[in-house]
């Protein structure tokens, strides 16, 4: 950042004119800060390069700041976004999970209803029931 005042600085230095050469031989055009030592010779004067303007360095530093701003920004969003996502994915995890576990709890009621006794052949098929319910109502399976 303190470099580009001392180059702006350095730029606006005057370099005075320069004189460039514009040599052509055999038909091959080049260009020299010497003259030419044979075929077709002809001199460019080059200006000298304008003064550097203020209001484009207090610019360009407006733009460094809006910039940085802007990738503090977008570096916070997307801490935000991961931080979110991570969320999101062990909640699903915790439903599958506990999904998984009212599937089993379903399947045991219905073997425990298959295998009953006379006597308690009621009672399993409605702790069957109630176990799909929750399967059905949790987890929509």
């Amino acid at each position: 950042m303190k470099l580009l005042p001392l180059l702006l600085m350095a730029m606006a230095l005057p370099a005075g004119a320069q004189a460039l050469h514009k040599c052509t031989i055999d038909g091959k055009v080049s260009y020299s800060q010497q003259p030419c030592e044979k075929g077709v010779a002809s001199t460019i004067e080059v200006p000298a390069a304008p003064a550097p303007d203020p209001a484009a360095a207090a610019n360009l530093k407006r733009q460094e700041r809006e910039a940085e701003k802007m990738a503090t920004q977008r570096r916070k969003r997307e801490a935000r976004e991961e931080r979110e996502s991570l969320a999101e994915a062990r909640a699903v995890a915790s439903h599958n999970k506990k999904c998984k576990k009212l599937q089993m709890q379903q399947k045991w009621a219905e073997e425990d209803a298959r295998g009953a006794t006379l006597q308690n052949t009621e009672r399993a098929r409605l702790k069957s029931r109630r176990a799909a319910d929750m399967y059905h109502l949790e987890c929509g399976g």
